[in-house]
């Protein structure tokens, strides 16, 4: 049989660039009825750039899409769609403000034969998909009310819902717990078993043997190897992504700890005023120089934590926070910035950037004050203010004046760690710091989280990698349905036990 035959889709020397970036060059793939194709590399390779084109967002500068063997030209995302090419996106595509259900039918809602929007029918083919992914959400529900897992998991049920013949996953595992990625792999197996093909970019290296058939390796926008996965260790992916050996991702530098620099008592946050606990009477303390790891599965509370004590919001929280021994429950994150405290958020994209401005006005805008002069930002200095802090996390930009949105995942994550530096923070709360990054960005971050807390910062680390928090943590606190399950210090602290003080069965234990 010609193999040929089996190519859904084929890219063939896709070239593009966009301001001072070649993001691009000349690369081919092709993608095969029942089989996935896992796309590696390190941030700013071009995985996503491709993944893009494919999916009809972006049109090449040069080469072509063959479809079934026919060259194929999108006018954009929906005439991608309308070919069955169906993509979950790293970036959540989701529409806040509507429903669960009004999400994954947005654009092909079921019909009564009036015309009229089927809003039974939506409904149950809602439950149905929620059922075979294992969310367990009223359809009803806004999507603004889940949390970045659970939308992540919606946006899967979105594509699965399509009946795609091409599906195109783009990190889909990056905020998932273990069940739920579990549940993912066997959707995957049951979409290769239909025919459907599909290409699954991921960092996560150990994921490849349950998922892929073949392996593609882009670095600096270029195919560098494409083989069948039998035929690829993972030492030999990892110098195909870096050019280099793969090695111990972190040794982590000795502590030398300083005086207490935040502490909490019985602090607790509720859904809304007299609702449930999202955060359960959490005791911690945090000294200088000190990383404190959090672990837990998602809906643990592990993110409200670091929201309740950046002053996110106010007015739902109780008990006592202490800042350098001072009482200090902040009503709002303009108040927290002010005393020390820093927070990089979990979703970068909504909650940490703003896409529309440029590189340098998104690292100024934690110290807008030290860009002003006569109450106005003077852009000389506001270059001189930050330039020292994006040189420090090495970011790789064309310019200052760079949109941000332009930036690979990783050099957007350390804009925002250089914007809170630039704050000159005693405080630095981190929600999942490597979401989304590839080892060699992975390895410079950890390099900075050592880096910052020997300079004295206090740091607390929120991860759902249970092998980055065991590799970070000086501490590792354990959260569990909003309750701090177990301490373990760090010569304490294995796999086995951290794990089972996350699970909802565990019982609360102190092993440190």
């Amino acid at each position: 049989m010609d193999p040929a035959a089996d190519i859904v889709l084929a890219a063939c020397g896709i070239t593009k660039s966009f301001p001072g970036v070649r993001a691009l060059a000349e690369v081919s793939l092709n993608l095969r009825r029942g089989r996935l194709l896992a796309l590696v590399g390190e941030n700013g390779a071009g995985k996503s750039t491709l993944m893009n084109i494919l999916a009809g967002v972006f049109p090449p500068d040069e080469g072509a899409i063959l479809f079934e063997g026919r060259e194929i030209r999108f006018d954009g995302p929906w005439s991608a769609h309308a070919r069955g090419i169906a993509t979950i996106f790293q970036e959540l595509s989701l529409v806040p403000h509507l429903t669960v259900a009004e999400n994954i039918f947005l654009g092909r809602e079921p019909r009564l034969r009036c015309g009229l929007l089927d809003r039974r029918r939506q409904a149950a083919d809602t439950r149905e998909l929620l059922r075979r992914v294992d969310l367990d959400v009223d359809p009803a529900t806004p999507v603004a009310a889940l949390r970045v897992g659970q939308q992540q998991i919606v946006e899967i049920a979105r594509a699965v819902s399509t009946d795609a013949r091409v599906l195109i996953m783009d990190e889909p595992t990056s905020s998932l717990s273990g069940r739920e990625v579990e549940v993912l792999f066997g959707l995957i197996r049951e979409l290769k078993a239909r025919g459907v093909a599909l290409v699954y970019i991921t960092h996560k290296l150990e994921e490849l043997e349950r998922v892929a058939d073949e392996v593609t390796v882009l670095r600096d926008g270029r195919v560098v190897g494409s083989a069948p996965l039998a035929d690829l260790s993972r030492d030999g992916i990892v110098r195909l992504m870096v050019g280099r050996d793969s090695k111990t991702l972190h040794e982590k530098a000795p502590s030398r700890l300083g005086a207490e620099v935040l502490r909490a008592e019985g602090l607790s946050l509720r859904a809304e005023p007299g609702g449930d606990l999202l955060v359960d009477a959490v005791d911690l303390r945090l000294c200088a120089g000190e990383v404190l790891g959090i672990f837990g599965l998602i809906g643990a509370g592990r993110t409200e934590l670091l929201e309740a004590l950046f002053g996110v919001h106010a007015g739902r929280v109780e008990g006592k926070v202490f800042l350098g021994g001072e009482e200090a429950l902040f009503s709002s994150p303009i108040e927290a910035i002010a005393h020390g405290l820093a927070l990089a958020p979990e979703d970068r994209k909504r909650e940490g950037l703003m896409l529309d401005l440029s590189v340098m006005a998104n690292a100024s805008l934690a110290s807008l004050d030290q860009a002003l002069d006569g109450g106005f930002i003077n852009p000389r200095r506001e270059a001189a203010h930050v330039a020292p802090y994006l040189e420090r996390f090495r970011v790789k930009a064309a310019s200052l004046a760079q949109p941000i949105r332009h930036l690979s995942g990783g050099n957007q994550q350390k804009v925002i760690l250089a914007k809170w530096l630039a704050s000159r923070p005693r405080v630095l709360l981190l929600d999942e710091p490597t979401r989304g990054i590839d080892i060699g960005a992975k390895r410079e971050i950890y390099a900075f989280i050592d880096e910052l807390a020997q300079a004295g910062l206090g740091l607390i680390v929120v991860s759902s990698e249970l092998p980055e928090v065991l590799a970070l943590s000086d501490r590792i606190m354990v959260m569990c349905e909003g309750r701090v399950t177990a301490e373990f210090d760090r010569a304490s602290a294995t796999p086995e036990a951290v794990l089972r003080a996350a699970l909802p069965e565990a019982k609360p234990a102190n092993s440190a």
